[in-house]
This record gives C-alpha cells, structure tokens and sequence, in this order.
C-alpha cells in the first residue's frame, strides 16, 4: 500500500539533518523543498501554515505531515512528498516533533496519500526506522510495503 508514497519521494526531497526555530520554520522548509522538487509553486507554503493553524498535522511517534488546504491545491503543479528530519526536535503545539513528511497532493490523491502514510507512521517500529533512517534510500526503503502488507 505505501508503493505509492515511496514513489512520490525524489531522494533530492529528503533532508537527514535540518533545523528549524520552531513549528513554522519547520513548515516553511517543507514547502521549500517541495519547490525545489518542482511539485508545487511556493504559494503553497501558506497554505501549509493556514492548514496548521486550523488543525495540527501532527500525527504522534515524533511525526508531522504538514500538508496544504483545499484551497492550496492550485499551488501544487504534481504530487509529491518530501521528508525532512530535525534531529533536534521541533515543538509542534506542544508535542516533539523529529520528522516531517510534507505531502503535496492534487485532486482527491491528498487522502490516500494520507491513509498509506498513516499505515506507516502509526506503527511504532517502522516509525522509529523512518526516524532514524540514516540515508535518503533507508527512508525510501521504510516507505515501501512491508512483506506482511498486499500489494497492489
């Protein structure tokens, strides 16, 4: 199921060691290297905040996936995901925060994206992998569908 994820992630969109002030930066650096992978066009930062600020992305296990609104979707140009990880943690609302998987999605693609995603970082084991994966390839590796899960 998470195929799909893992194929929406160019290696160029993975960042092991970033850093930000706080929840903000963290988002901002999102949509930044989400443009630089030419998926969106950077009014889609804002729209990443504004979805933050109506609801947190923050999912548990040290995870957030920021992503935009409804209205932000003109702003992505193909869908898309990047990871970024801040080994020195991000206050998000009050929870750490040490991985961002920012999702840029068009159309109704947003919430299966979301739903493999989900799959993923729910799982505590695989969600420490991802956390601590040390190279772009181990992230992609820990994305990719485990042999338990069926492929489609």
């Amino acid at each position: 199921m998470a195929e799909s994820a893992a194929r929406l992630l160019d290696p160029r969109a993975i960042r092991l060691d970033a850093r930000a002030a706080d929840r903000d930066d963290a988002i901002r650096q999102c949509g930044r290297v989400l443009a630089e992978a030419g998926a969106v066009t950077a009014a889609y930062t804002e729209s990443m905040l504004e979805r933050e600020q109506s609801v947190s992305t923050h999912l548990g296990e040290g995870v957030a996936i920021p992503h935009g609104t409804a209205g932000g979707k003109d702003a992505v140009l193909r869908d898309a995901l990047a990871v970024l990880r801040f080994p020195g943690g991000v206050d998000w609302n009050g929870h750490p925060v040490t991985l961002c998987i920012a999702i840029a999605a068009r159309g109704d693609g947003h919430m299966a994206i979301l739903a493999e995603l989900a799959e993923v970082l729910l799982d505590p084991g695989r969600a420490r992998r991802l956390r601590e994966a040390g190279t772009a390839a181990d992230v992609i590796r820990q994305l990719q569908p485990t042999e338990e899960e069926p492929t489609r």
